[in-house]
């Protein structure tokens, strides 16, 4: 009986970290994701030489605060993965992916009704 919890404890740690991303990895994607974000930013925006040179000093500035922000995101996601085996041990599986489906849904009603609030900015250009 022991073998057989081993093995199976050895699997599911070994799921968790197939599943998992590295640091490196989500460094390397957040990179990314903050160069495509800046290359669309320029795409969509019509800026006079003066204009661009003040406004990619202050973007600069407040990507990396959202950086800040991003990471306490990330560290919501960690907490997420971090319960899923916790909740396996009270709930059977479907109803514990159940439970997560559930609590990202809501928190994404919610993102999406705040944001809702604001008005997009018509431009006087």
């Amino acid at each position: 009986m022991a073998v057989a919890q081993d093995t199976s404890s050895q699997s599911s740690a070994a799921d968790n970290t197939a599943g998992a991303i590295t640091n490196q990895q989500l460094a390397l994607l957040r990179r990314d994701i903050r160069s495509i974000k800046k290359q669309l930013v320029a795409a969509n925006m019509t800026l006079t030489d003066s204009e661009a040179t003040k406004f990619w000093q202050v973007y600069e500035e407040y990507s990396a605060d959202m950086g800040k922000i991003n990471d306490t995101y990330i560290e919501q996601t960690k907490l997420r993965q971090r319960y899923v085996a916790i909740f396996r041990r009270v709930l059977p599986g479907k109803k514990a992916a159940t439970f997560f489906q559930l609590d990202r849904r809501i928190s994404t009603m919610i993102d999406v009704q705040l944001t809702s609030q604001l008005p997009l900015a018509q431009s006087q250009d």
